[in-house]
């Protein structure tokens, strides 16, 4: 037992060696894969900053920010913990196939289960008091966060990736959320593009749970392209599409 929480200290004191910041910071491969979360959480998560922006809108221009701002907070202590735990535990084999699975199901239940109306429409306001509301945020944030950090899981088990990732991430997606709603409005397949790289992350767990590791070379190409073909694909669309009408 001694042995169990010595490691699993040991695994949270990454977080505060500067050798591991240093190491991760001069590797080009760990940028990749950093710049991959942050494209990954922008993508999937631009329309929750809306969601929160809606939450607090009944509050006084400071205290939005204010209730925000602690919400971005809990954002970052979440991540901070699930990152040290879940590093630690992602290297047990079935966590790692259930981890994977659970991914898999989401891909799927997004891409082929989720019909067009089906979030419910438009978020109420509840007129609730400042520190309620900074509650209702922390949970919606904590919400919004497992699956992305699920995800990241899949792609490293580097701490300082991870929590980058989802530092930079996170301030995406408070801060240019539009830019990002914008994008997926323009290319709307980019939205099931970002699901299909769900089930390659997912696959990539499982795989590694049984000694099957995929190179990052590999894995960098499979984004390329995917991400490549989609906004390919979109712009042959539209020309097609344009080019009926003026037939028309």
């Amino acid at each position: 037992m001694s042995d169990f929480f010595q490691s699993f200290v040991d695994n949270f004191m990454n977080f505060f060696s500067w050798d591991v910041l240093s190491a991760t910071l001069t590797d080009p491969v760990n940028w990749g894969i950093i710049g991959t979360l942050v494209l990954l959480e922008g993508l999937l998560s631009a329309d929750n900053a809306l969601v929160l922006a809606v939450m607090v809108k009944h509050l006084p221009k400071q205290q939005q920010k204010r209730a925000l701002f602690y919400g971005l907070l809990g954002a970052y202590i979440f991540r901070f913990i699930a990152i040290g735990v879940g590093t630690f535990l992602v290297q047990i084999t079935w966590i790692k196939v259930a981890g994977g699975a659970y991914l898999l199901w989401i891909a799927y239940s997004n891409l082929f289960m989720k019909k067009h109306g089906d979030e419910g429409g438009e978020v109420k306001n509840k007129g609730l008091s400042f520190w309620r509301t900074v509650l209702a945020v922390e949970i919606m944030d904590i919400a919004f966060s497992v699956d992305s950090v699920l995800a990241a899981f899949g792609v490293s088990d580097k701490v300082w990736v991870l929590f980058l990732g989802g530092i930079l991430g996170v301030l995406m997606m408070r801060g240019v959320a539009q830019v990002f709603l914008k994008l997926i409005d323009k290319i709307p397949e980019l939205e099931r593009t970002a699901f299909i790289l769900i089930i390659v992350i997912g696959l990539k767990m499982i795989a590694g749970a049984f000694g099957f590791h995929i190179s990052h070379v590999i894995f960098f190409s499979v984004i390329i392209a995917l991400f490549g073909g989609t906004i390919i694909l979109s712009m042959l669309r539209k020309k097609n599409k344009s080019g009926s009408v003026k037939e028309s």
